[in-house]
C-alpha cells in the first residue's frame, strides 16, 4: 500500500500501519547499544544526550568505546562538568569534530550548575544549550523524554528518500525528507522514543546505503523507491566539489632534558582547543610555507616523510622536521613535556600520525 497525501484518511491509515509494522519488527530486532534503555527502563537523559553528541557525523561502531569509557570515568553530568577541558579533550583525541567536545563540557557546566543536573524535556529549551541543535534537541526529547519530535538523522534521511521516492539530490532534498519524515513523528504520542530507534535501526542494517535488504524490510509493501525499482539509488547527492588541498610543516622540537614542545591550538579553527605538535600555518598547495616564528633562529632537519590526512573541509600534506633546541623559550600556548609521557592516543588524528612516527 503506497503511502499518498498526509491529510486524507487513506494516509493515515498507512502510516498507522507503517509505524505498527516497523515497532513490530523493532522490537523483535531491536539494537542492544550501550546508551540505549532496554525494554521497560526509563532511558537515561545524560546517556541519550552524550550518545547523541558523540553520534553527530560518527559511527555507532567509533563512538561505543568512547561512550564507555566517558561514562565510567564521568558517570553523571557534574562529574563531567567538574573535569577539567585538557582532560576532557584528551580523553575525546580521536572521535573528531573537537567542537563537540568544547560544547559537550560547556553544555555539562550549565546543566550541572544553573539546572541542578537536569537536562530540559523539550526542544525549545534544549536548543538553548550549547552543541545542542534541531536534530539533537529532536533525538534527546523522543528518547529521553518520551515525547513526540520529528528525529531526522541521515538514516532516516535515506528511508524517506526511498519510501517517497524523493528524486531530488541532497542536501536541497532534506527540507522536503523532514515533512515527510514528520508525517510518522508528529503528534504520536505511544512510543515515541521507540519510533525514533526503529526508524534509525531500519536505516542502520537493513535500509542500508548501496545494496538496501529489501526482502528483510518490514516496511517494503510502502516503498515507492522498490516499487520503481529506484530504492539504491536513493537518496541522491549532489556532486562534491573537490576539497582544498593544503600543506605545512610540522615539527618535533626537543631539548637536552629529553622534553618534547607540545602545543595547544587556539579554541577556534580546525582541531580547535586540542593538544597538538606545533606546525606552521596550513596553506594552500603551490604557495610557499611560511617558517614558524618559533624557530627563527633554529635549525631544522627534514626527516623525508610526510603526514597525509583528510578532513571534511581540506586533504593536508605535512612533511616531517626535527628541531634540537638549548635556547627555545615557548609562548603560552606551548609547553616542554618529558618524551617518556607523551601518549600518541591523546592527540587527534593527523598528530597521532605524526606523534607516532617520531617516537620511532
Amino acid at each position: 500500500m503506497t503511502i499518498t497525501k498526509r491529510n486524507n484518511k487513506s494516509s493515515m491509515h498507512d502510516i498507522e500501519k507503517f509505524r505498527g509494522q516497523l515497532l513490530n519488527w523493532y522490537d523483535e530486532n531491536r539494537r542492544i547499544l550501550p546508551w540505549r534503555a532496554l525494554p521497560g527502563q526509563v532511558a537515561d537523559p545524560y546517556h541519550v544526550w552524550l550518545s547523541e553528541i558523540m553520534l553527530q557525523q560518527t559511527t555507532v561502531g567509533a563512538v561505543i568505546p568512547y561512550f564507555l569509557k566517558f561514562t565510567k570515568t564521568w558517570p553523571d553530568v557534574h562529574a563531567l562538568a567538574a573535569e577539567s577541558s585538557d582532560v576532557l579533550m584528551a580523553a575525546w583525541a580521536g572521535l573528531g569534530y573537537y567542537a563537540r567536545a568544547r560544547n559537550l563540557h560547556a553544555c555539562a557546566k550549565i546543566v550541572a550548575n544553573d539546572l541542578d543536573g537536569v537536562f530540559p524535556n523539550n526542544q525549545a529549551e534544549l536548543k538553548k544549550l550549547p552543541g545542542i541543535g534541531d536534530y539533537t534537541s529532536a533525538a534527546i526529547t523522543a528518547i529521553a523524554f518520551n515525547k513526540p519530535a520529528t528525529v531526522v538523522d541521515g538514516n532516516v534521511d535515506r528511508v524517506m528518500a526511498r519510501t517517497f521516492a524523493v528524486e531530488e539530490p541532497m542536501p536541497k532534498s532534506k527540507p522536503q525528507l523532514k515533512a515527510h519524515a514528520a508525517k510518522f513523528f508528529d503528534g504520536y504520542t505511544d512510543r515515541p522514543g521507540d519510533l525514533a530507534q526503529a526508524f534509525m535501526d531500519l536505516g542502520a542494517g537493513t535500509c542500508i546505503a548501496k545494496t538496501p535488504r529489501c526482502a528483510l524490510c518490514p516496511v517494503s509493501d510502502h516503498c515507492v523507491g522498490l516499487k520503481l525499482d529506484i530504492a539504491a539509488t536513493l537518496p541522491r547527492k549532489a556532486k562534491k566539489k573537490p576539497k582544498p588541498q593544503r600543506h605545512g610543516d610540522i615539527y618535533w622540537i626537543t631539548n637536552d632534558n629529553a622534553e618534547a614542545l607540545l602545543h595547544r591550538r587556539p579554541d577556534k579553527g580546525l582541531l580547535g582547543g586540542t593538544l597538538a605538535l606545533p606546525t606552521t600555518e596550513w596553506i594552500e598547495k603551490g604557495q610557499g610555507i611560511i617558517p614558524l616564528d618559533l624557530l627563527k633562529d633554529q635549525n631544522s632537519t627534514d626527516l623525508g616523510e610526510k603526514i597525509h590526512h583528510s578532513f571534511t573541509q581540506i586533504d593536508l600534506e605535512l612533511p616531517l622536521k626535527t628541531v634540537t633546541t638549548t635556547s627555545l623559550i615557548p609562548s603560552k600556548d606551548h609547553q616542554w613535556r618529558s618524551i617518556s609521557g607523551i601518549n600518541a592516543a591523546d592527540f587527534p588524528t593527523v598528530f597521532k600520525k605524526a606523534v607516532k612516527l617520531f617516537l620511532k
